[in-house]
């Protein structure tokens, strides 16, 4: 997208008032999507994002100016209005950039703008009458299939000049169920860092089915009762109450200062000895899943938390600055107007060695959580509070009838001490997870587990 000469150029005009670190991020992204509600496509639409910015570092000061104009000229001015904001100073920096090709470690077959809309539209057609013919309950269904070609340049005074291109597919379809002029809603939203080879993995078909039997199941619930009481929380998108209850407060973004629950507690037990959590941007084709983050860092395996011993954090090259640590390969930008900071990648419990009939014949009354859905919480105390899309009593070791209604309410920290068992089962959910660099792709996950005692919200 811009030459090594020209990036050379637009560093040194960066750091020329001081700074002891350049950096240049530019990117060239399209967003395709396609939705359908009330059995017609509604909309097909592109999105063009490109541009660039300019970041400088001068100890612990940071400054990022952006602009649309890549042009050698526009990027000097981008370059001269960071140095500028940074403060005045000379400095001299003898910047040699040399390519990296990091490789790619998710190769896509079917690069999605190659598809026609016509293909694309039977595809999504596909899922959208699954769940529309589902159930005669089902009134109304909304479905989007989204495909992102994102290509990003870095080049920094440490010598880096590099690209990388992600290629993302997800279809998102949602159904409403409607019983005694009452709704629920069930959501299936799939996706991977692959083309429309995607589609030969998931079938359409059963992503519909799958959000329309939630929502008919769930209009036919009863409401949940409230009470403190053991859990089971699901695999793939049950993942996500340790993201957001535990993984937030993981990331430098909040660790570098202090608001975390976890600052300063490296080396020290955290958690049950059954947890072990892990964030990792190289499974290949994950939706989270990078080959370089937006600093230019390889992706890379994070043990986060093993056999409830807090080993890592996820760390940026400016948060890693005040920390006096490494980056750790998860520093991300929903785009080249966002400051990149710490985030999280593909975010998982590891699979442990129970048995999912052992983890549900040991309650003898609670909650099982098998869909969870969306929450709140604040990193810094991590206190949490998460509803639960799909649930069922346990009575007696046994799931039983569905219940609606349900949350879970707690606190990270008391969280992992009381997930007491965890199955092998381990499955990935794909969400967008937003922070103050916006909003990015991340996968979610865990097997079947436990929570001895937690506050459940109901009626």
């Amino acid at each position: 997208m811009i030459s090594r000469e020209i990036c050379c150029k637009v560093l040194q005009k960066a750091v020329s008032t001081g700074a002891d670190y350049a950096e240049i991020f530019a990117e060239n992204t399209v967003n395709h999507s396609i939705n359908m509600i009330a059995s017609r496509v509604d909309a097909i639409k592109d999105a063009v994002i490109a541009g660039a910015a300019v970041r400088v570092y001068k100890g612990l000061r940071s400054v990022m100016a952006t602009t649309v104009d890549t042009s050698e000229s526009g990027l000097l001015r981008c370059a001269e209005k960071a140095a500028e904001a940074l403060g005045e100073g000379t400095a001299a920096m003898d910047i040699v950039l040399r390519e990296r090709l990091f490789g790619d470690i998710h190769p896509v077959k079917i690069v999605p703008a190659t598809v026609s809309n016509k293909e694309k539209v039977a595809v999504l057609k596909e899922g959208y009458f699954a769940a529309k013919e589902y159930h005669a309950s089902i009134k109304q269904v909304s479905g989007t299939l989204l495909d992102v070609d994102h290509n990003i340049l870095i080049a920094n005074t440490e010598g880096l000049y590099t690209q990388d291109r992600q290629i993302r597919t997800r279809m998102a379809l949602s159904a409403i169920a409607e019983k005694d002029g009452e709704t629920q809603t069930g959501s299936f939203n799939p996706g991977a860092r692959m083309g429309m080879e995607l589609f030969e993995k998931v079938d359409p078909k059963a992503v519909g089915e799958r959000a329309a039997k939630q929502a008919v199941t769930m209009v036919n619930a009863g409401y949940c009762p409230a009470g403190v009481m053991p859990v089971a929380i699901d695999n793939g998108f049950g993942g996500v109450i340790f993201h957001e209850a535990c993984g937030h407060s993981l990331e430098a973004t909040g660790v570098a200062y202090g608001r975390s629950q976890f600052a300063g507690k490296l080396g020290q037990k955290i958690a049950n000895e059954k947890v072990t959590a892990i964030d990792d941007g190289t499974i290949a084709n994950a939706w989270g899943s990078i080959n370089i983050d937006d600093e230019g860092t390889p992706a890379r395996k994070n043990v986060l938390i093993e056999k409830g011993v807090l080993k890592s954090y996820m760390i940026d090259k400016f948060n890693g600055r005040r920390m006096g640590m490494p980056s750790t390969g998860n520093a991300r930008r929903q785009s080249y107007a966002y400051t990149p900071t710490s985030r999280m990648t593909n975010t998982y419990i590891a699979p442990g060695t129970d048995k999912n009939e052992d983890i549900i014949a040991s309650i003898e009354y609670g909650l099982y959580c098998k869909e969870m859905g969306g929450g709140s919480v604040n990193p810094v105390t991590g206190e949490f509070n998460f509803a639960v899309s799909e649930g069922y009593m346990i009575r007696g070791g046994k799931i039983c009838e569905p219940v609606r209604g349900a949350s879970l309410v707690g606190k990270g920290s008391q969280v992992i001490q009381d997930i007491d068992m965890v199955g092998t089962d381990l499955e990935m959910g794909q969400g967008m997870c937003g922070s103050s660099s916006g909003s990015v792709p991340t996968n979610v996950g865990q097997a079947l587990i436990r929570v001895s005692s937690i506050t459940v919200g109901g009626r």
